[in-house]
């Protein structure tokens, strides 16, 4: 019995050292999570008392200590009010003694990443008093998993997971417009696969602007309303969507109807304030390399490039009322690209930086909102293609890693929504001409045999 008993261990064990090994997820989910959870619960006291987590008794405490002649109570550490595990680590939820800040859990972090035998730990504010940590016990973004069960809604889609294993979601309507800066082969074109892959299945019009010839965008023209592959295009689709941007303003304000009699929830101030069957399609303007919008060699080219990004500037400045959205992608984003450059970026909220090839680079991400994400971008390892660090006004930011999204699976997913292409009639002129979806048994490759 004792013999069958060890060869069981010894089974159990190896399994469980293969499974952390090539498949770290299903090692925490079967035997990594009851591991950890036991060892936070067993040294949590010792483990706060070590990384200065902890409060001396209150007064009373020691004068009746001293009254009925017994030991001095020990230091308090802060009371845990929630222990759950997720599929990617645990969330400890910390009610703070008096005297203590969120910030002193958020400065001991690494230590108790250290202490608890975890691969990570982060923490944030819930509110006054009340601090959340997330542990993970596992490398996350080594290979990236999106849960099955996601938070879509209109106009909000999962782009990426971040280190503490919960989804980086790219919510329009909480952040308008986003820059996305990253070096050749840094991960930025899967970033953007990803984007359009998410928002193709959501009644969005989606518009590009490739100066690369379109070898980015135009294999996902199926699911696009209007696409530009040179700056002189560009400039003619930028110019019609301000026309556009004016027409939703005038229709916004025909339906206000401002009066005594109307109520504020009724007063519409954007288009989704409007009922839904007067509400215009939002737009989704992807930039894929926005110097090349910016550089000119003479003056009949700086004259483009100087409507260009007046047209630019206007669309980030007014654009989110009449639900027009940017994202623009490119390698730097500077003032050395000319005027109007650092204005426009003002206007970009949401910043994702992936690995960049100097220190100005990243500055010019996140220096003037979260200057710690600047050492943070400027770490990233070339061999880790995807991963990123994303941030935003708030000064916040989290390392982000999205799953790898071939382009032919992106071209899948934009033909199997295709019929959600809206036609917008002020960018007719611009949408691109495409042959009808082929059928699923015909394989879409240059070697494909032509037919008859």
């Amino acid at each position: 019995m004792t013999t069958w008993f060890m060869v069981a261990v010894l089974v159990v064990a190896a399994a469980a050292g293969l499974l952390r090994w090539r498949r770290p997820a299903w090692y925490w989910m079967s035997f990594g999570v009851t591991f950890a959870t036991v060892r936070v619960l067993v040294r949590y006291t010792s483990v706060m008392d070590a990384c200065g987590l902890t409060v001396p008794p209150a007064r009373w405490r020691l004068a009746l200590a001293r009254m009925t002649g017994r030991e001095a109570p020990e230091f308090r550490a802060p009371r845990i009010l929630r222990l759950r595990p997720t599929r990617t680590g645990l969330v400890l939820r910390l009610k703070l003694r008096p005297g203590q800040d969120a910030f002193d859990v958020a400065a001991a972090t690494d230590r108790l990443r250290h202490s608890f035998g975890l691969y990570g730990v982060t923490s944030r504010e819930i509110r006054s008093g009340v601090v959340e940590v997330r542990m993970t016990g596992y490398d996350v973004l080594k290979r990236v998993q999106m849960p099955a069960m996601l938070d879509t809604r209109p106009m909000r889609v999962p782009v990426a997971l971040r280190e503490d294993g919960s989804v980086h979601y790219r919510d329009y309507r909480a952040v308008p417009h986003g820059l996305t800066l990253g070096a050749t082969e840094s991960g930025k074109s899967v970033y953007q696969r990803n984007l359009v892959a998410g928002l193709a299945a959501q009644q969005v019009a989606l518009v590009g602007i490739d100066c690369k010839q379109g070898v980015e965008l135009f294999p996902l023209a199926r699911r696009f309303s209007a696409l530009a592959d040179d700056p002189d295009t560009a400039l003619d689709l930028l110019e019609a969507l301000v026309g556009h941007m004016a027409d939703v303003y005038q229709l916004i304000r025909a339906e206000q109807r401002i009066s005594v009699a109307v109520p504020d929830a009724e007063i519409a101030s954007d288009i989704w304030d409007l009922p839904e069957h007067l509400r215009p399609v939002p737009v989704v303007v992807l930039v894929d390399e926005v110097a090349e919008l910016a550089l000119y060699a003479s003056k009949e080219e700086e004259k483009r490039r100087d409507r260009i990004i007046t047209a630019l500037v206007r669309l980030a400045q007014l654009g989110r009322a009449a639900g027009i959205y940017l994202e623009i992608c490119g390698q730097r984003f500077g003032s050395e690209l000319g005027k109007g450059i650092t204005m426009l970026r003002a206007q970009l909220t949401g910043r994702t930086a992936h690995r960049v090839n100097d220190e100005t680079s990243a500055n010019m991400a996140f220096g003037d909102i979260a200057p710690d994400a600047v050492l943070a971008a400027i770490q990233i390892p070339a061999e880790t293609r995807g991963l990123a660090i994303a941030g935003d006004s708030t000064g916040g930011w989290h390392r982000i890693r999205a799953p790898h999204t071939s382009l032919r699976d992106a071209v899948n997913i934009c033909n199997r929504h295709s019929h959600r292409t809206p036609d917008v009639p002020a960018l007719a002129a611009f949408r691109p001409a495409v042959a009808a979806v082929p059928p699923a048994r015909v394989r879409l490759t240059k070697s494909a045999p032509a037919t008859a």
